[in-house]
């Protein structure tokens, strides 16, 4: 079960291309001037299944997924069942955001698991003097895009850097 806020449909702003986010509930790390601030409060969203959200997901065949909040990574052991699920179903690619730096979920088990099933993790807190609204798919230049796959291979951070010319990451 993922206490859900909303699930958002053909969303393009989380992710290149067409993409189904969840929006969860829960997150400890209260970033100020945070843009989903009732997203803090995990009793704010609907306890929903996973069988029920990847019924959703696998309702648009063509729609990539992004899990964000809140924080997914409050939620890992859900999430990571439900990553599992998509990757058994389809080849849609999964992309997270989380204000956790991606070097301290590696030492959590639970968000160890839900990291090993992601593609794109966009890491670190939003910080307002870092805000920049000419970067791709993040708030503030502190947060990174990060490879998760090639991470996880190398034992290094493997960043993607987007631009105008290259807004779409080859994985």
């Amino acid at each position: 079960m993922i206490s859900v806020l909303s699930v958002i449909h053909d969303t393009m702003v989380d992710g290149p291309g067409f993409r189904t986010s969840i929006y969860c509930a829960g997150c400890p790390n209260h970033c100020p001037e945070c843009h989903n601030p009732q997203s803090w409060d995990i009793n704010n969203g609907t306890m929903t299944s996973t069988e029920d959200l990847l019924k959703e997901i696998m309702s648009d065949p063509f729609a990539n997924v992004t899990f964000s909040g809140g924080d997914p990574m409050f939620q890992a052991e859900g999430f990571a069942e439900l990553a599992r699920a998509i990757r058994k179903e389809s080849s849609k690619d999964i992309w997270c955001f989380t204000g956790y730096k991606y070097e301290n979920l590696l030492k959590n088990p639970a968000q160890r698991a839900l990291l090993e099933q992601i593609d794109v993790l966009v890491d670190g807190p939003f910080i307002k003097a870092l805000a920049d609204k000419d970067l791709f798919f993040r708030g503030s230049s502190n947060q990174r895009l990060i490879n998760v796959k090639k991470s996880l291979a190398t034992g290094e951070v493997v960043e993607l850097h987007l631009t105008k010319d290259n807004p779409t990451p080859v994985l």
